[in-house]
């Protein structure tokens, strides 16, 4: 018999909204609930995407258009359904992915003005249907998450733009969260880190229920 199907989880947020310290949590739940679990990220996940990661995130790369960052972004996607979410998901894993697709609608899309058409499309392409089970969008105002991302260190090519461009990233994200609902959970990310966690794996808590023992 084929193995059932895992479950994909994507984390999505602003700059500083808590998202490593939630995918720790959220690794740790998951895996005490008895689950085969492959956590990963993007850009990245793959060597082909972690040499993506460092061409997108550097902040010499100034002169980098927006269609290029756009293609980047589902040039390392695509290799990491391919190479890695498809492969899990197949052999019933879950897979736990810090941001999928719909930062691109909210980055390269509300960010940097690239046509949602356009990012729909590269989508289809690039990810062959492979879409997350369940979505946690850790939301917070830009100026909070900008101040606890101030304190990481040096910023790279992304986090160095205005808080204009966080705004629309915000707002983006908001607006893909109210339209697939069933999808997204919005969390308060201003909370404390325990209270997020919470949320995060009541949410949780409708997939494991449903998961074999």
């Amino acid at each position: 018999m084929s193995a059932v199907r895992g479950k994909f989880i994507s984390l999505e947020g602003g700059e500083g909204a808590g998202k490593s310290t939630l995918l720790a949590g959220l690794r740790a739940y998951i895996e005490q609930s008895g689950i085969a679990l492959v956590q990963t990220r993007e850009p990245g996940g793959t060597a082909v995407g972690e040499a993506v990661r460092a061409i997108v995130l550097d902040p010499a790369q100034r002169a980098l258009a927006a269609e290029t960052e756009l293609l980047l972004m589902f040039a390392s996607r695509a290799q990491l359904v391919r190479e890695l979410i498809e492969p899990a998901l197949s052999a019933g894993q879950w897979v736990l992915c810090d941001r999928f697709a719909d930062a691109s609608y909210a980055y390269q899309g509300g960010g940097r003005g690239q046509p949602v058409a356009r990012i729909a499309e590269l989508e289809r392409w690039a990810c062959a249907g492979v879409k997350p089970d369940l979505t946690l969008l850790l939301d917070l105002p830009v100026a909070t998450g900008r101040a606890r991302a101030a304190g990481r260190g040096d910023a790279d090519r992304i986090e160095v733009e205005a808080d204009a461009f966080f705004e629309r990233v915000r707002m983006s994200y908001r607006e893909r969260a109210a339209a697939e609902p069933d999808r997204f959970r919005v969390i308060d990310a201003s909370q404390s880190p325990a209270a997020v966690l919470q949320e995060a794996t009541r949410a949780l808590a409708v997939l494991v229920g449903g998961s074999p023992a």
